[in-house]
């Protein structure tokens, strides 16, 4: 179970790392140590560059964490969307064919300065094939017949990517660390253990050759 969570971490920091880099004040960390497969003249202080790659995710997901917002997660209302109506499409009767219950929600994320700039850019990436030329996410909704609970509908819509954009996961902890250096080193260890197999296969191949 344990490696199973190791493992999820690790993906979400791989996931989220090229969205959250900035720049951001020095912050002190634990030093992780990754057992790497150098040779035994270096010391064991050559680390390549996965294994460095990973330890730099491990800092900037406690960093994250450390400097992430402590406040409640913004909230959305009608202030900061505009809306418009349509003929809802698909069963309902008659009353479908005559009244504009249909909602399209759109927020202009671009614009959105009472979020974090964090939020925002992290939306951006989210919904960036949702998001149009202007900078706008369109929401619609026809889920119910009116259109109160379909404004309902589209804002608790635009919540949850808030809610989604704002979520900074926790910094891994002590043992977490540990497990995913040492997932990251046996892997290391596999691939040049491969590179290693093709590369005598590739010289014995060449030594047959010069054989003939």
């Amino acid at each position: 179970m344990a490696t199973t969570t190791s493992r999820t971490l690790l993906k979400e920091m791989l996931h989220l790392s090229s969205t959250f880099r900035r720049s951001r004040p020095s912050t002190p960390f634990t030093p992780i140590r990754c057992v790497s497969s150098s040779g035994p003249g270096d010391g064991g202080n050559k680390v390549s560059s996965r294994l460095s790659q990973v330890h730099q995710l491990l800092q900037e997901a406690e960093e994250r964490a450390l400097s992430a917002d402590t406040g409640p997660t913004p909230k959305i209302t009608l202030d900061h969307v505009t809306v418009s109506y349509a003929r809802s499409g698909g069963p309902g009767g008659q009353n479908v064919n005559k009244v504009n219950t249909k909602v399209d929600m759109r927020f202009n994320v671009k614009n959105a300065y009472w979020l974090s700039d964090r939020i925002r850019e992290r939306i951006m990436q989210m919904e960036k094939n949702r998001i149009n030329k202007d900078g706008e996410l369109v929401i619609s909704s026809t889920r119910t017949r009116t259109q109160k609970g379909n404004i309902e509908d589209a804002l608790a819509k635009l919540q949850e990517i808030i809610d989604a954009a704002a979520y900074v996961p926790p910094p891994p902890s002590e043992e977490q660390k540990k497990k995913i250096a040492k997932m990251a080193a046996i892997g290391e260890q596999k691939r040049l253990k491969s590179k290693k197999v093709l590369s005598d296969k590739k010289a014995f191949r060449r030594s047959k050759n010069s054989w003939d």
